[in-house]
């Protein structure tokens, strides 16, 4: 039998880096978001695969379906006309009965798929419970500007106790865009709203949703991988200035921004047409989609004692090349309070130190390291700010390097060349002539 040993390997260190994932997600509460466009697309079974792989992995999972583009569908095969008033449906008696049937469709739809467990699909053994139900009580929205909306409606209450039980007993809650009121009557509500209500109502985890692109795009077509709910503000205002804007997505946006204010800590914005996106968001380290979050994924801190098998991870591979000095762990120790890290996930992924030379009012810039992965978003200069910042703050004149690979770097961020004279009396006498380290400094005003 011959063993492909490179594939071995990527499924090891993929498995691997998903591993503290999996752990991390267990027993929270995800609110996934799909819409109608998503389940149009070719990939929407392998989306319910991954979704009911979620539930297997033992998250609680509400998913809320929409069912915009195939209302629409119906309707004007029906030769019926829609009516919106600022961007809401008014669902007449005609067209309701229509809506109904096509929700209602959808949701037996989705439930069957998701109870598919034979034995050559990925779902091979899931038993999922799905669990749908008068959870979301709904009210009219009523007559605005003279304008009756009829049976379109908005959240009124959410019965969070009957939710919690079904996810508490491995149910998947499956919600869609039709609720029931306290009279008897139904209502057509947004999925968005649906979604984003129930998930600050449970206070969940995260909420997700399901776009065409890969996420939120900048002017470049890039994917922008974070942003604050202030910055996912502008880019919405830009979304719905573009006429070409795919509808889920601006919704999805907006849906998310309410969401984070209310307390849901990341909102996820993923692709429907890429496959394994969901899982590519929600198991590596750095995603594949946009995150709205309210505080930002990277943390910059001092280090504590705690974060030196970190740091030792993260500086043996250049101490190893040569390229710093070694350092033993008791030496971190003695120096731990000296150290800046950026933290990502859990990972440190960037570090740096400021060794004092108190007499001198000077301080050394040392050990500046970034993870290979996370060198093209310019953390390092973050470093160097940070702790040009902390010496500033105690009153040195003076911050400087010894370096033999970085010299451009340093003169790029306002180093100039210095001498061995320059340097403090306690590291002029550790300087070693062997290794010939280069010296720059910086002036602090």
């Amino acid at each position: 039998m011959v063993i492909n040993t490179a594939r071995t390997t990527e499924l090891v260190e993929g498995f691997r880096q998903s591993a503290p994932y999996v752990n991390a997600h267990r027993g929270k509460t995800f609110v996934l978001m799909l819409g109608g466009e998503a389940v149009n697309h070719a990939g929407y079974r392998s989306i319910i695969n991954d979704i009911a792989l979620l539930n297997s992995l033992g998250i609680k999972t509400v998913l809320v379906y929409g069912a915009r583009p195939q209302i629409d569908k119906a309707l004007q095969q029906a030769h019926i006309q829609s009516e919106f008033h600022q961007g809401v449906r008014i669902t007449d008696d005609e067209s309701f009965t229509l809506i109904k049937q096509v929700a209602g469709a959808l949701q037996l739809d989705l439930t069957a798929r998701l109870s598919t467990s034979l034995s050559n699909t990925p779902m091979s053994g899931a038993q999922i419970n799905v669990v749908s139900g008068n959870f979301v009580i709904a009210q009219p929205l009523g007559v605005a500007d003279g304008v009756d909306y009829c049976h379109s409606g908005r959240v009124r209450r959410i019965d969070v106790e009957g939710i919690r039980r079904q996810l508490n007993n491995s149910g998947l809650v499956l919600l869609g865009p039709i609720a029931a009121s306290v009279t008897g009557e139904s209502f057509n509500l947004t999925a968005e709203e649906v979604a984003t209500q129930v998930a600050i109502k449970l206070k969940a985890d995260k909420m997700i949703g399901f776009c065409s692109e890969n996420g939120i795009l900048n002017d470049l077509g890039d994917v922008i991988p974070e942003l604050m709910p202030n910055d996912a503000e502008t880019e919405l205002v830009k979304y719905q200035q573009d006429h070409d804007a795919c509808a889920s997505t601006t919704a999805f946006l907006a849906a998310s921004i309410d969401a984070c204010r209310n307390g849901i800590p990341r909102c996820h914005l993923v692709s429907y047409h890429q496959d394994g996106a969901l899982l590519q968001e929600l198991f590596s380290r750095d995603g594949i989609g946009t995150q709205i979050v309210t505080q930002s994924a990277e943390i910059l801190r001092r280090a504590t004692i705690s974060d030196i098998g970190g740091i030792l991870d993260l500086i043996r591979p250049l101490e190893e090349q040569g390229y710093l000095v070694r350092r033993s762990r008791e030496q971190l120790e003695i120096e731990i309070e000296q150290f800046t890290i950026i933290v990502r996930d859990g990972l440190i992924i960037g570090c740096a130190a400021l060794n004092p030379f108190e007499e001198e009012q000077a301080g050394e810039f040392a050990c500046l390291v970034v993870h290979p992965q996370y060198r093209d978003a310019d953390r390092g200069s973050v470093l160097l700010r940070t702790v040009i910042q902390q010496a500033k703050s105690l009153h040195y004149k003076t911050l400087f390097a010894l370096t033999t690979r970085s010299i451009h770097w340093f003169l790029e961020h306002g180093f100039e060349f210095a001498n061995v004279e320059d340097l403090p009396e306690k590291k002029k006498s550790l300087y070693n002539y062997q290794r010939r380290s280069k010296i720059l400094a910086l002036k602090l005003r």
